[in-house]
């Protein structure tokens, strides 16, 4: 039997729900799994939770909305996210941010075309003593200057070349 492309997302958003519990307290960790696994969380991802957790879809809506760090928007694999902050400010900031947007051919808000790297800004990440600081994914680099900046990235695309070519394809 032939599936859709909606039919395989369904069963997936399903396993993701037997996996965390289909009670209205598992909204937010099965969110965050459709986001780390598919780098976005559409419309159809979320009436298909509201359907499988049996709650009305704003409700879903309303919790993607309202956290930074879930968002209907596509993501790149690697989210990168300056702290702007008054002490992020102050220890030069504004270069490591265009030194990324430079390096990465990007405007802050935007995801590469190849669909690897979305920058954004944070309004806090809570190290205002190690500033300025970045977080990639879930990875904090503290004390960041524009120089470490090519390095950073480097490991990045390190960790992108052992990607498959076939995964590669669908993240674009």
């Amino acid at each position: 039997m032939l599936r859709t492309r909606e039919d395989r997302l369904r069963a997936d958003f399903e396993n993701i729900a037997d996996q965390y519990g289909r009670e209205r307290n598992a909204l937010l960790p099965i969110l965050q799994e459709v986001k780390r696994r598919y780098h976005e969380i559409s419309d159809f991802a979320m009436q298909s939770i509201a359907d499988i957790l049996e709650i009305h879809p704003v409700e879903v809506y309303g919790v993607v909305t309202f956290y930074a760090f879930l968002s209907e928007k596509y993501h790149g694999k690697y989210v990168i996210r300056l702290c702007r902050t008054i002490s992020c400010k102050m220890a030069n900031m504004e270069n490591v941010a265009r030194q990324l947007e430079n390096e990465l051919g990007i405007a802050f808000g935007e995801t590469t075309e190849d669909g690897f790297f979305t920058l954004e800004y944070a309004h806090c990440l809570g190290m205002c003593d190690q500033s300025p600081a970045l977080l990639i994914n879930d990875e904090v680099f503290t004390r960041v200057t524009p120089e470490q900046v090519n390095l950073i990235l480097q490991s990045c695309r390190k960790n992108l070349t052992a990607i498959n070519p076939l995964m590669k394809e669908a993240m674009v």
